[in-house]
């Protein structure tokens, strides 16, 4: 508008400028249009280069349509040129990404209108009151001047909003409040001329191509996030009251110059309409500040009472460590009087151990002239209670203000947290039933110990014991888990009165025991250690369920070697005890490179059992018995072979490790289904012969064994009168009551019952009474002897006229010398077998012998 105003005047100068800015207004509109295209995927951009580039539009049409003009107060050209200005300002908003609510947009139209106003009071005292009275036209004047404050108040309006923002197109919208500044003091300038009657200065006319000129360039350039925040927000929100206070004291030095004429309305009405904005402007801060006190005073009452309500201690302290003001929790928690700590020093009550590290943490706190520190911490500590006693607590401190730099400290008592983490860590590595350290400490320590040693030392250096208790399982069934627990708890206080104070003692698990022994270089120490311990064990019975409990124990040594890891050694000492336990027990076993090589050779071995089950690598050979005095035969024994690929595996190598996996219970259902059958065919071809079969431990306490042999015997056709079970004396003995139940369950079906290796074990006559047994065999290291030691012939024949006196057949095994056959038949006994009757073969060559002759 100012430059319309300029082309009434008719200048040359005005005219080139006028067609200079109209030129440059279109030259931004056309660079804005085209990087909103560009730029249409960051809407904010997008969006305020459009309503900047129509405003430029506006701006140009109005510099345009100036000259056709005829009023000269205001024409619609004045009103194009302010429209674009409002709409430049628009697109200005619209870059800086800003959203009010309503109650902030209404404080800053409010703050706008005081620059503003305060800016006018300012030109009023030092130029336009003289242009006024120059004049001589309020109307004109007011008119005139008008069109610019407009500018001028949207100016102020958008300003706050772009220096605050922090979108990436914020250097767009600084372009727009420049060339909006731009407009406005070029209005200005202009007006002023035109109430005057002489032209606009140069300098004004050429602001207007400058600024369009460079808000062409703004979209082109680079862009980035401004980093307004607080700082630049709080310098803005100052710039009103120093307006409103620089106008105050110009007014005040006009007045008080002396200056003297009538008074202008329009001005009286400016100056009054400041002051009462001001006026309510400072009330609405301090009822605002009033409000946000009372509310910072309800949060710190609400913070205090939720943290005494909890058990926790708020209190107030300077940097100095001064208790300014304490919670009445400190008396309920720690037992001092609330009276009895203001004034004084929190440091008279940590411990000394913990104030250096406090003071370092409020150092770090305390705000410092770049304001870097933190504004919170967490502080552990040990504080003093009033019995004397040091509890643990847990504090959090943040900065506080109140009139001076103050902390709000918050204290919780841990001392139960504490506790129960020490409980714990005890129970992680503590066992609860002896209350010696576990295996999961044994193996740390082990670990700890080895990483520690002097390389070379080799297994001198740090030996592992293993000991296992012999025979606890029977206490657990005989007098139950509590008792056996109770025997444990004993056994730890026997074993850790014999182990060194450097020792380590752990229990495994189950009734096994560690020790971890350092022992120096002295190897011999720890095999003496290891028979102190079995002589522990040993030495008197335990007390337990008013009962004497007689145990033994198995140890196995083992000795490091150099880069042994802790996990071998464990293992190897677990290998050598395993050994002692094999060997009968109550033994002392150091580990050799031997003991792991059989453990890993029956490991497979079990795997090869597996896999041998599943391709049926199993046969079955049957070895005659005969009737001592005819030569015929009346039964065989069924045995099984195992051929690995070609090469034989001999029984004696894999029924103990079948024994020890279980796999002896398929195993052996299977043996039984194939016998069975095969005997049954035999006996269909008219061939009266009966079948033996040994059992073991695991088949006999299998859950559905009885059945087992129920189903074999009625697949195959065999009659139960034909089959004979056979077990050795231990099997009766170790777990006697489950075990003549069920052969008592095998001989309710009609299966009859033989006792192998009669004379070697422990059996009594007793079970051949509780037990209806058909039949006794003759171990074979009883029939060797015959002829040669006149001990074992006189047992043999023994046990041949017991078995006749019982009325139970008297099988001899092991027959291999015709003077044995001999001495038998004298004695008495009907049966045998033996290499020297027949050796074990295949069913063909029983199926040969029983086409050929039924005798040997």
């Amino acid at each position: 508008m100012a430059f319309a105003a300029a082309l009434l005047a008719g200048g040359q100068p005005l005219l080139t400028g006028a067609v200079a800015g109209g030129l440059a207004a279109l030259a931004a509109a056309t660079a804005l249009l085209i990087a909103s295209v560009k730029s249409a995927a960051h809407r904010p951009m997008a969006m305020g280069a459009r309503w900047m580039g129509g405003g430029a539009v506006i701006w140009a049409a109005g510099v345009a349509l100036r000259p056709f003009a005829e009023s000269f107060v205001v024409s619609f050209a004045d009103m194009f040129v302010l429209l674009g200005a409002g709409v430049t300002a628009g697109g200005a908003l619209i870059a800086a990404d800003r959203k009010f609510p309503a109650r902030a947009v209404l404080r800053q139209v409010t703050d706008a209108y005081l620059c503003a106003a305060s800016l006018f009071l300012i030109g009023w005292v030092v130029a336009l009151r003289h242009v006024y009275a120059d004049a001589a036209d309020p109307a004109a004047f007011t008119f005139v001047m008008l069109p610019p404050m407009i500018a001028l108040l949207v100016t102020f309006a958008v300003i706050p909003s772009v220096l605050t923002s922090k979108a990436t197109s914020w250097l767009l919208g600084l372009a727009g409040v420049g060339v909006l500044a731009t407009m406005t003091v070029a209005g200005l300038a202009v007006a002023v001329a035109r109430l005057d009657g002489g032209d606009a200065p140069l300098w004004s006319v050429m602001l207007a191509p400058v600024a369009f000129l460079l808000l062409a360039a703004v979209p082109w350039g680079p862009r980035g996030r401004h980093a307004g925040g607080p700082a630049v927000a709080g310098v803005i929100g100052v710039v009103p009251q120093a307006l409103v206070a620089i106008a105050a004291c110009t007014l005040l030095a006009h007045l008080a110059g002396g200056a003297k004429g009538p008074a202008v309305t329009g001005v009286v009405v400016v100056a009054v309409s400041v002051v009462l904005l001001l006026l309510m402007r400072l009330f609405v801060v301090s009822a605002t500040n009033l409000r946000l006190r009372g509310l910072v005073k309800l949060g710190e009452r609400q913070l205090r009472e939720l943290a005494e309500s909890t058990g926790d201690v708020v209190l107030l302290c300077d940097y100095e460590g001064v208790v300014r003001e304490i919670g009445a929790g400190v008396e309920a928690t720690y037992g001092y009087r609330p009276d009895q700590l203001v004034g004084g020093s929190i440091f008279d009550y940590i411990h000394p151990e913990d104030v250096p590290g406090i003071q370092v943490a409020m150092r770090a706190m305390h705000l410092d002239e770049e304001g870097a520190s933190p504004g919170a911490c967490l502080i552990a500590c040990r504080v003093r209670a009033a019995d004397g006693t040091w509890r643990p607590t847990e504090s959090v401190a943040t900065r506080h203000v109140r009139g001076d730099e103050l902390m709000l400290v918050t204290t919780r008592d841990v001392s139960d947290e504490e506790a129960l983490r020490n409980q714990v860590a005890h129970l992680t590595f503590h066992d609860g039933v002896t209350g010696l350290p576990n295996r999961a400490y044994f193996e740390e320590r082990t670990r700890e110990v080895l990483s520690g040693r002097t390389p070379g030392t080799g297994g001198a250096n740090t030996a592992v014991i293993f000991l296992d208790l012999d025979g606890f399982t029977s206490v657990n069934d005989s007098v139950g888990h509590a008792s056996g627990d109770y025997l444990l708890g004993q056994a730890a206080r026997r074993l850790r009165g014999a182990v060194r104070a450097d020792d380590t003692l752990a229990r495994w698990g189950g009734d096994e025991f560690a020790v971890l022994v350092e022992t120096g270089g002295e190897a011999q120490l720890a095999v003496d250690l290891a028979e102190r311990l079995v002589r522990a064990v040993s030495q008197e019975p335990f007390r337990v369920a008013d009962r004497d409990v007689a145990l033994t124990a198995s140890v196995g040594v083992a000795f490091t070697e150099d880069d042994m890891p802790a996990g071998d050694l464990i293992r190897n000492a677990d290998v050598a005890m395993a050994r002692a336990k094999e060997l009968g027990g109550r033994r002392v076993e150091v580990f050799a490179a031997q003991m792991h090589a059989d453990v890993v050779r029956r490991l497979e071995l079990a795997a090869d059992l597996q896999r041998a089950l599943i391709d049926q690598q199993f046969a079955i050979e049957y070895q005659p018995v005969v009737d001592l005095a005819t030569s015929r035969v009346t039964a065989v024994e069924a045995l099984v072979r195992w051929w690995r690929g070609s090469v034989f595996v001999p029984p004696e190598q894999f029924l103990g490790p079948a024994e020890d996996t279980g796999l002896i219970v398929p195993l052996g259902e299977w043996i039984l289904r194939e016998a069975c059958r095969e005997v049954a065919a035999w006996r269909a071809e008219s061939w009266d012969i009966g079948l033996s079969l040994n059992l073991s431990a695991r088949q006999i306490t299998a859950p559905r064994f009885v059945e087992t042999v129920e189903e074999a015997l009625a697949e195959s056709g065999l009659p139960a009168s034909a089959l004979t079970l056979e077990v050795i004396e231990e099997m009766l003995v170790e777990d006697a009551e489950e075990t003549i139940k069920r052969l008592s369950e095998l001989r309710a079906l009609g299966v009859r019952l033989a006792i192998d290796d009669f004379g070697t074990g422990y059996a009594s006559l007793a079970f051949l009474r509780q037990l209806p047994v058909d039949m006794i065999k003759i171990d074979p290291s009883f029939v060797s002897g015959l002829g040669k030691d006149d001990t074992l012939t006189l047992l043999t024949r023994t046990i041949v006229r017991l078995g006749h006196d019982l009325g139970l057949i008297v099988v001899a095994e092991g027959i291999e010398r015709p003077e044995q056959l001999e001495l038998l038949k004298q004695m008495g006994c009907t049966r045998g077998q033996g290499f020297l009757v027949a050796r074990p073969m295949a069913a063909r060559g029983v199926d040969s012998l029983m086409r050929t002759s039924l005798t040997v």
